[in-house]
């Protein structure tokens, strides 16, 4: 299973690492050229949304398809939520007659529905446990 975790960098300035190698950098809105954990939640959901419906699209538009997913959403600051997060995907679907393409956008809405974890997971709830560990000597 892969490993993840985060390391300290600087004031609210994190690294965020996967035992297979890959990296992002996590801080405040006000660092340039870092995501913040909202932001990666967001792009979480969309890419999880674009992996679920990348098969039975390519089946439809072939492999080489093009597709865009848009994800946005406010905080609420006074609950330090999101209320919402709406998804856009852009797709070219100018090739399909018109009942093709109500097949494809049922298609894409129940493979996302059935396979999306991060967007099951957001729907659902979850449980989050924290855990302090002293690993002073």
């Amino acid at each position: 299973m892969t490993e993840l975790w985060v390391e300290r960098t600087g004031t609210r300035r994190y690294t965020g690492y996967s035992s297979r190698g890959a990296l992002v950098l996590v801080g405040s809105e006000d660092v340039d050229g870092v995501f913040t954990p909202g932001e990666l939640m967001k792009i979480a959901l969309a890419a999880c949304s674009g992996m679920s419906s990348d098969q039975p699209l390519a089946r439809r538009l072939g492999d080489d398809y093009q597709a865009v997913i848009k994800v946005s959403g406010a905080a609420d600051r006074d609950q330090e939520r999101y209320p919402l997060l709406e998804e856009i995907l852009e797709l070219d679907l100018s090739g399909l007659a018109a009942e093709e393409k109500e097949r494809v956008l049922l298609v894409v809405d129940r493979a996302i529905d059935l396979a999306c974890t991060v967007g099951r997971t957001l729907k659902s709830g979850t449980t989050v446990n924290v855990e302090v560990a002293d690993v002073g000597s």
